[in-house]
């Protein structure tokens, strides 16, 4: 194996972290350290130890020794865009859509930390303060993936593009993909990216932050849910779900 092709096989890449129900997927993991204390107050360092184990998987993404590509189609959000940012290369249908919607009200997108590495530093502060997401097309302009094709061909066109790197011998690939990533590393990736997830456990502790939490509590009591919470949430942005 030379090249690893990394893709959804549902209706979207990956919209993100599972956030229900609320013991599972990362947020489980998350929750495997102690977090609250006795009087149920929330503890930033508990919550900063298990958000650094999230980030170790991420960062073993990023350092296999394969080269590897992300072929995303639909939604590469929140922490499924966290993943991609991690790969080599990435290619995309033109309507995909890549942001970090958990900048509003849920910490900071950690590995969003190296928009500034792969694009201006106009762009990356505008989708950052913002939560935005751009489509497939944008995301090329702007140089944060590779290609974006027609979705109907992209899995064709993903396949020869991997197939392209593929003609040189694993052990070969894997020593000049170490040596691009050390000139990135240098320029301080790791750092960031540990750096940022700390501050991921800090917004928890935000006005923002708070607020949203607040907004969680309140559709739970409803019945309304995740979604209900989401929609007032997108709703001062007239976006995702709050169109």
């Amino acid at each position: 194996m030379r090249v690893i092709i990394l893709r959804g096989a549902g209706r979207t890449f990956s919209a993100g972290y599972d956030l229900t129900p609320a013991r599972g997927g990362a947020d489980g993991v998350v929750r495997r350290y102690k977090t609250v204390d006795e009087s149920g107050r929330r503890l930033l360092m508990g919550i900063r130890t298990g958000m650094q184990q999230i980030t170790d998987i991420q960062m073993y993404f990023w350092n296999m020794a394969k080269v590897t590509v992300a072929q995303v189609h639909g939604y590469a959000l929140a922490g499924g865009c966290e993943l991609a940012m991690m790969a080599d290369m990435v290619v995309a249908a033109e309507d995909a859509q890549f942001g970090h919607p958990g900048v509003r009200g849920l910490g900071v997108a950690r590995n969003g930390v190296i928009w500034p590495l792969v694009i201006g530093m106009r762009k990356a502060k505008e989708l950052y303060y913002s939560g935005a997401s751009i489509s497939g097309l944008e995301a090329v302009d702007c140089g944060m993936i590779n290609h974006a094709w027609p979705k109907d061909e992209l899995e064709d066109r993903t396949i020869a593009f991997a197939d392209y790197f593929a003609n040189m011998t694993a052990d070969h690939l894997a020593i000049l993909k170490v040596n691009m990533n050390r000139f990135y590393e240098n320029m301080g990736i790791y750092s960031s990216v540990r750096s940022s997830t700390d501050l991921d456990a800090a917004g928890q502790f935000t006005a923002e932050s708070y607020w949203f939490q607040d907004q969680m509590r309140e559709a739970n009591t409803t019945g309304g849910g995740l979604k209900e919470a989401l929609g007032k949430r997108d709703s001062r942005y007239k976006d995702y779900r709050g169109k």
